[in-house]
């Protein structure tokens, strides 16, 4: 079932995830099988083996298509596996344009994995999207863009560069992890593909890996498919069971996780100890108009620099309530610090070109009472 007249937190409901037809189960069922039965030589039921497609793994798919607007979804065991899967589009010779300040492990990947096939790969600050005219060539293929980005939560216009992309016939990607559906929708605003790494806020339970390109031409679908199959890289129909199970939820959690978050971030910015506040919910924030926007809402995603990092070890090592981990978009307020976590791969040089500095703390922040999460905050702050 697919309609799109549907309210968002409907669709995110019932789109994907009817009713069993065999047993009238109101959830998905785990079809946690390898093969399946053949009717005859040629002959099935849609079915054939597991790595190919599962039908738990199409319910998701069809749900994600949905909810990002696309035309095709497809899930792979991980975020990287996704961007992995994404740059299969290419080939020796092409050239990406990737924004500067992203996911450390995605510069890793295209600087140590993929420029050893000859892809290129060029980074830039698309906060400025005339960077990116700038930094296109002739053999410019896709750019690749993070917004807000990670950690620093800088924005692009994403209908602005995705117009550039499209005059000299490049492909525009948006990782939309931090955002979620709910709160953006890229392909809205002329975005070819758009990416997430499931384990964040779709799972939402931080209780499973997964990744998930969502496509918008017939060429993607059939191109994803095939890397499906043929890699194999797909995601195991378990944890496709825990990502639906998640996105039925995730209208009403993403409602708590931004209430949370505007109340840290404007308690943030008025504490003494903090220098600055990164957030786009904030009206100080430079890109505040075109949050509003681009975004339904602000999220629950930020960072905070303590001017320090002694300062920033001080704060990770004193919260109670906060977990001091990687990852983010659960349940839990996660609390990192970049320079030596998510980003650490980058380098000093590279971090510091970027500015992601030393006293920078990144916070993904839960769905608890947002009054036990400011004091956590205030005595891991205080003398």
């Amino acid at each position: 079932m697919t309609s799109k007249q549907f309210g968002f937190a409907t669709r995110a409901i019932h789109d994907g995830q009817p009713a069993d037809p065999a047993t009238g189960a109101v959830v998905v069922p785990i079809f946690a099988t390898s093969t399946y039965a053949q009717e005859g030589i040629g002959q099935n039921k849609g079915y054939e083996y597991s790595r190919v497609s599962n039908p738990t793994r199409a319910a998701l798919e069809e749900s994600l298509a949905s909810l990002e607007g696309g035309s095709s979804a497809h899930v792979f065991a991980s975020g990287m596996a996704a961007i992995t899967a994404l740059v299969t589009m290419l080939k020796a010779g092409d050239h990406v344009v990737c924004g500067a300040n992203v996911y450390g492990g995605t510069p890793r990947l295209f600087n140590q994995i993929f420029a050893n096939y000859g892809i290129e790969f060029s980074y830039v600050d698309t906060s400025d999207a005339e960077n990116v005219t700038r930094a296109l060539r002739p053999n410019t293929r896709l750019v690749h863009i993070e917004t807000p980005t990670n950690p620093l939560m800088k924005m692009t216009d994403i209908r602005a560069v995705a117009d550039i992309c499209h005059r000299r016939g490049a492909d525009l990607s948006v990782d939309n992890t931090f955002m979620s559906p709910y709160f953006q929708r890229p392909i809205e605003f002329g975005a070819d593909v758009v990416m997430h790494s499931t384990t964040k806020f779709l799972n939402g339970h931080s209780d499973g890996l997964g990744g998930a390109l969502i496509g918008t031409r017939p060429d993607h679908a059939e191109r994803f498919s095939y890397v499906q199959m043929c890699t194999g890289g797909i995601l195991s129909p378990f944890e496709c069971f825990l990502v639906l199970r998640g996105i039925k939820t995730l209208a009403v959690r993403m409602k708590q996780h931004e209430a949370n978050g505007q109340a840290v971030a404007g308690w943030l910015a008025r504490h003494p100890k903090v220098q600055q506040v990164f957030y786009p919910g904030l009206p100080s924030h430079p890109q505040h108009e075109l949050a509003k926007r681009q975004m339904s809402g602000f999220g629950s995603m930020m960072a905070f620099d303590v001017g320090s990092l002694d300062q920033a070890k001080r704060v990770v090592s004193r919260v109670r309530l906060c977990i001091l981990g990687e990852s983010l978009g659960g349940v839990e307020t996660l609390i990192s610090h970049p320079a030596s976590m998510t980003h650490a791969s980058l380098g000093e040089e590279a971090r510091a070109k970027i500015g992601i500095t030393d006293g920078l703390v990144r916070i993904s922040v839960g769905i608890e009472d947002a009054d036990d999460l400011l004091q956590d905050l205030e005595q891991a702050l205080s003398d």
